[in-house]
């Protein structure tokens, strides 16, 4: 830690002042259902594949 840190729980007010403050919430983004459709497509390629190969 740096020397200069302050312990907000020193006095009432410097706790109160940084349980209020916002630690920079990452904004709430859904995640990329990309990688989710190419596996299936990939699995679904697979398996005609070998279905294909075992019917031939």
């Amino acid at each position: 830690m740096p020397e200069n840190y302050t312990d907000p729980s020193g006095n009432t007010e410097q706790f109160r002042a940084f349980v209020h403050t916002p630690e920079g919430a990452a904004p709430d983004v859904a995640p990329s259902r990309l990688p989710l459709i190419v596996g299936a497509a990939v699995v679904v390629l697979v398996v005609a594949v070998v279905a294909w190969l075992a019917l031939s």
